[in-house]
């Protein structure tokens, strides 16, 4: 089967008020090397991957071209786009430059440990089914909690995943659904129906947005228990181990 054209959007937008840095958190330091740079060098060296566009902060674009496209030869970002007020603005900023045909891995920057392998089982789902997301079976009992923090239930453990990124969909779909949503937010803002929540589920990721705007379903492909979110100070310190410096 031939190839299909695949782009990555990588999100770099956000702020990591949970990391206590002044530097946002994609930017610190991993093993020597800024976090972001991780998962842009494993989508350059992809064979799979054919296009990168990178999100970020408004007024950060020159000092990501210089400090990460430039320094680390990451020569498949075709272009720089700022992102928005809340993820899903960010992603669907990223969403209107990639072309309408093939297929889009989303990407979080904070998550660095995403590998080819795992790419490429998504891309094979991708191509099954449309819509697919990178994640893992849970490992500890989950508990449903009131606003008191009193247990309400006590899910099947077997039925629950930790949901990671890459999230991967056919261009088209992923786009229709990003657009649905925006004109729900839209009106929403304007004191109309809709909004970015339906049906009392609020649209949280990609996924969501393809389950909940368009009703299709997404399948759940094995990442890795090692592609973490480096979202706070502890994170960070497992993630030195994961890039090889253990306690040294």
């Amino acid at each position: 089967m031939e190839k299909s054209y695949c782009t990555a959007v990588v999100l770099a937008a956000g702020r990591g008020n949970r990391m206590g840095t002044e530097v946002h958190k994609q930017y610190l330091l991993l093993a020597g090397k800024p976090i972001v740079c991780y998962s842009l060098q494993v989508f350059q060296e992809s064979d799979i991957i054919d296009e990168i566009i990178l999100v970020t902060g408004e007024g950060e674009e020159d000092y990501c071209r210089k400090n990460f496209v430039e320094k680390y030869g990451i020569t498949k970002v075709s272009r720089i786009v700022t992102g928005g007020k809340e993820r899903f603005h960010s992603v669907w900023n990223g969403l209107r430059e990639i072309r309408e045909d093939g297929y889009v891995f989303i990407h979080d920057s904070a998550r660095p440990f995403v590998d080819e392998e795992m790419l490429s089982r998504l891309y094979e789902i991708v191509r099954l089914d449309k819509a697919c997301v990178a994640g893992m079976p849970v490992k500890d009992t989950i508990k449903i909690v009131d606003s008191e923090c009193k247990v309400k239930d006590t899910p099947d453990r077997g039925t629950l995943w930790m949901v990671q990124t890459p999230q991967v969909f056919e261009t088209k779909l992923v786009k229709q659904a990003y657009k649905m949503l925006i004109q729900d937010q839209e009106k929403q803002v304007r004191g109309e129906s809709g909004g970015a929540c339906r049906g009392g589920y609020t649209v949280t990721d990609d996924a969501g947005a393809v389950e909940i705007m368009l009703g299709h379903p997404v399948r759940m492909v094995k990442g890795s228990y090692k592609n973490i979110k480096i979202t706070t100070p502890e994170d960070l310190e497992v993630g030195e181990v994961f890039a090889g410096r253990g306690n040294s």
